[in-house]
């Protein structure tokens, strides 16, 4: 079973990062379909209710947090997932409110003791092995995406997992929700990211 996780940052219903989001799933699902058995999986992290990082210093193990929230099930799908998607629209020049809140909650995934030098260090690494990914971003036509994408990129080093691509959409609109359904461009781009995933998912996975 391969399984896909694509997680949305966006707190506006049918936005452009849901729809790019999910029809990169749908690309990767659709080229890995029928040989393999394929799950997917779509978060809206808006729809979720869950306390945010108090920075409490504790080790959670053997849970993922020391909060038991909306967020619990979700840290299972980021472990278990074979492929990790993450969108967030730009605001002030970085991810949503919704985002950062997510990434932050996500502290616990592995020991600040990156080099493993420190046997008596409390935190356990909860993620054995490396996934690939890639970055959804949607903001408007002068917008600056690079803050957001180095939050995200630091995001998926710290959970193992490797970006193999990001889309960019560059909405004319604000008002307007889901433009990127007429951006052929921008979706083609998706498109050809989403084979690109499903062949390297289908060559590494087991």
């Amino acid at each position: 079973m391969i399984k896909l996780l694509a997680i949305s940052g966006s707190p506006i219903t049918g936005s452009s990062t849901d729809y790019l989001l999910k029809h990169l799933m749908d690309t990767i699902a659709s080229e890995l379909s029928p040989s393999r058995q394929v799950q997917t999986e779509f978060v809206k992290l808006n729809e979720l209710n869950f306390v945010l990082c108090q920075s409490c210093g504790k080790a959670p193990h053997p849970g993922y947090c020391i909060y038991d929230d909306d967020l619990t099930n979700v840290y299972k799908s980021v472990i278990d997932c074979d492929c990790l998607l993450f969108g967030s629209p730009i605001y002030f020049d970085s991810v949503s409110a919704q985002s950062k809140a997510f990434i932050d909650r996500c502290n616990c995934f592995r020991p600040p003791d990156f080099e493993g030098k420190d046997p008596n260090h409390f935190f356990i690494k909860r993620l054995k092995r490396s996934r690939p990914g890639a970055i959804i971003l949607v903001g408007g036509e002068h917008g600056w995406f690079e803050g957001t994408r180095r939050v995200i990129a630091g995001f998926f080093k710290w959970i193992e997992v490797i970006n193999k691509g990001m889309v960019i959409h560059h909405s004319t609109d604000f008002t307007a929700a889901g433009s990127v359904r007429h951006d052929r461009p921008t979706l083609d781009q998706a498109t050809i990211l989403g084979q690109q995933l499903a062949a390297e998912i289908e060559q590494n996975h087991d």
